[in-house]
């Protein structure tokens, strides 16, 4: 008996040192298993949606900022009302109350999104409730506080984070960052156990990104679009406006626009950013670029004469005529034919160069190809393979049978005024990484996904600095008195520039819309430095007007207004008569000096300052000047003042003199002229003539 005790005893004391000692072991020492089971009912693991990097602009103002947000979720098993949580929820969270009570009685599901990123005053109103089973987790909203300011550029994000469209797409692995997986314990619920804005704080953090953006001329722009659609009741308007020297895009916007807060509430059509996305056949812009090739080719100069054709001419089996039946102009310098936008010259001058130079030069100036700009979409625009029959190489002189987005012509007139280098046009000045103290460039990212934005394309000399000054000069005088661009115009300061007037192209590509037309104004300022270019396009305006002369350029001048005092530029005085010459059919009798003058602060030396027909009238003191291809109006105000008696014989151009140009006046000062029609473009000015040029508004003597 006694035996059985101590056996019992010894048993039941070896069972409790066994229980002691595994306690112990469990309670001390780590395990696997128990620690596994643990975590699972206790600790939950989230994955945290990092927080989007800033957008800002170029002067440092906000453009996109994620703020803390809460999104409500449920655990249908510890919902104990369904039908009053439905009904209650419902209005808030804007969802049909019975498929919310169907939902909600789902008790297989521990798990379910009721609503993301809700406003804070929809969050009071359900904590209110203290509805069981529902629970909030932090999560960070994108806003954009100026609402439809470049909305189309900004893009949008969906629900996740993920960037869907524009710049928060193209940029979406730099604004991002990475996602963070966070462990947080569970209450007995099952609920994750967070203090508010604790997880938003621990959220990764993309970069910032800086933008080339001006917010102030983007606003200024994108109201002037509004405004311009609304008074022409045009169907859309378009605006661009570039640093030629860098590429760099300040402003970039449309009309109609959108708040960019309700974008994914937006119809996808209006959300596009048609100034990359969209192509259009430009019209008359295009000209400036076909004379710019000539130029760089040595077949024109400025003040080459062109036989127009008294307003048309047949090209193959077609005819060209210009734009208005009342211009039938015999014969145009090269200078009048952008002042007054001649297709008939043009066309002479694109037959010259030929249609391989021509699409060379239009590939180079960036059309037929991607910008490279940081937007997803971007068309291409078309230019038609090779060889090209007379009446296509006609029609793509003056914008006709190309199409092109409005970020093409403007990188174009940006090489124009920049001394003739093609730059691809940027959005992006560089990003911040979070926790960085300096800017970098999107290329000098640590992501590996950044490393796309590093394959930029070169910058390329597409025509020379002289080439580049003489277009200058002449896109000036399509500002002046008589050209078309005369509404472009800017007190105190010189711009330059072309108008555009393009029929537009029918629904499926075959023809044109009958009275549909594109009107635009292409350009830069100031004319004799170029700070800024600006293109405006307005699709389809149908009141008052359709002429770019008429709808467009007045919103250039305002916009390069507007520019002109942000940038608190001192204006340039200007004294001007007849900055290019009268429409030759339309010519009144000059009542004052038709050569006129231009005085500015600046002094600026220029070859060309000294006209052909001053020098002519210098000249015609002592021996005769040289009248060779002159027009019979040009030799008499040349001779204005002159003693000279005129006898004439033919018509069209000056082909010789007697006496012979060089020679001694007869007692008499008599001059016989001898005129021929006006065949062919020849070379009047040596090819040094403009190559030292230096801005000054184009009038046809100093061409």
């Amino acid at each position: 008996m006694k035996s059985r005790i101590v056996l019992l005893f010894v048993g039941f004391a070896c069972l409790w040192s066994f229980l002691m000692l595994r306690a112990a072991r469990l309670q001390f020492l780590p395990h696997e298993q128990l620690e596994t089971r643990y975590d699972r009912l206790f600790q939950t693991t989230i994955k945290l949606e990092p927080r989007r990097g800033t957008i800002f602009d170029r002067k440092g103002r906000e453009l996109a900022v994620s703020i803390p947000a809460k999104s409500l979720f449920a655990d249908p098993a510890e919902v104990t009302e369904p039908r009053r949580a439905a009904r209650s929820l419902a209005p808030l969270i804007k969802m049909n109350a019975k498929d919310l009570e169907k939902r909600l009685r789902n008790k297989s599901r521990r798990f379910m999104w009721l609503g993301r990123k809700l406003d804070s005053d929809v969050v009071a109103k359900i904590e209110a409730l203290n509805l069981k089973g529902l629970s909030f987790i932090e999560e960070s909203r994108r806003i954009y506080p100026n609402e439809k300011l470049l909305a189309p550029i900004l893009g949008a994000i969906g629900m996740e984070g993920k960037g869907l469209e524009g710049l928060e797409l193209s940029l979406d692995p730099i604004l991002s960052g990475e996602r963070k997986k966070v462990t947080v314990r569970r209450d007995a619920r099952g609920r994750p156990l967070t203090v508010d804005g604790k997880m938003f704080i621990q959220s990764p953090e993309g970069s910032e990104v800086f933008l080339t953006i001006d917010s102030e001329i983007q606003h200024e722009l994108e109201k002037e679009l509004d405004n311009v659609t609304m008074d022409f009741d045009a169907d859309q308007a378009f605006g661009v406006i570039l640093e030629p020297q860098t590429g760099e895009v300040v402003a970039m916007g449309m009309s109609p626009g959108f708040d960019a807060n309700r974008a994914l509430k937006t119809n996808v059509e209006k959300r596009r950013n048609r100034s990359v996305t969209d192509t259009f056949e430009p019209g008359s812009v295009i000209k400036a670029l076909a004379v710019a090739a000539a130029l760089e080719e040595g077949l024109i100069q400025p003040n080459t004469r062109i036989n127009t054709e008294n307003g048309r001419m047949k090209v193959g089996d077609r005819w060209i005529r210009e734009a208005d039946e009342k211009h039938r102009w015999q014969s145009l310098t090269v200078s009048e034919v952008l002042a007054y936008s001649s297709n008939v010259g043009t066309t002479k001058i694109a037959l010259d160069l030929g249609d391989k130079r021509l699409r060379k030069y239009m590939e180079q100036f960036g059309f037929g190809r991607k910008s490279g700009i940081e937007l997803p979409g971007e068309a291409r625009g078309a230019l038609l393979p090779l060889p090209w029959r007379d009446h296509l190489l006609s029609n793509v002189s003056f914008g006709q049978g190309m199409t092109a987005t409005p970020l093409q012509v403007a990188a174009a007139y940006a090489t124009i005024a920049n001394g003739g280098i093609w730059r691809e046009p940027t959005l992006v000045r560089g990003q911040r990484e979070s926790g960085a103290d300096r800017m970098v460039s999107l290329c000098e990212g640590k992501k590996d996904s950044t490393k796309i934005f590093c394959q930029r394309e070169e910058a390329r000399v597409v025509i020379r600095p002289e080439t580049s000054q003489a277009m200058r000069l002449l896109l000036a005088g399509v500002t002046g008195s008589g050209g078309t661009g005369l509404n472009a115009r800017v007190e105190g300061f010189p711009v330059a520039g072309k108008t555009g007037t393009a029929q537009k192209v029918a629904p499926g590509g075959r023809g044109y819309m009958t009275g549909a037309y594109i009107s635009s104004f292409a350009g830069f300022l100031p004319a004799n430095d170029p700070k800024y270019v600006i293109y405006i396009v307005v699709d389809h305006p149908k009141n008052r007007s359709y002429y770019g002369s008429q709808v467009a350029a007045p919103v250039f001048s305002r916009m390069a207004t507007f520019i002109s005092r942000l940038e608190g530029w001192a204006p340039v005085l200007m004294q001007e008569k007849n900055m290019i010459p009268n429409r030759p059919s339309l010519a009144r009798a000059p009542t004052n000096d038709p050569l006129g003058s231009f005085k500015t602060r600046r002094k600026f030396s220029d070859p060309l300052a000294s006209s052909a027909v001053e020098q002519l009238r210098g000249s015609a003191d002592v021996k005769v000047p040289n009248f060779q291809n002159l027009t019979l109006r040009e030799v008499m105000e040349s001779l204005r003042g002159q003693d000279v008696d005129v006898r004439v014989q033919g018509s069209g151009v000056v082909h010789q003199t007697w006496p012979k140009s060089g020679e001694d006046w007869q007692n008499k000062r008599r001059l016989i002229i001898q005129l021929k029609p006006y065949l062919k473009a020849e070379k009047s000015v040596p090819p040094d003539y403009y190559r030292e040029a230096t801005f000054q508004p184009a009038i046809r003597t100093s061409f």
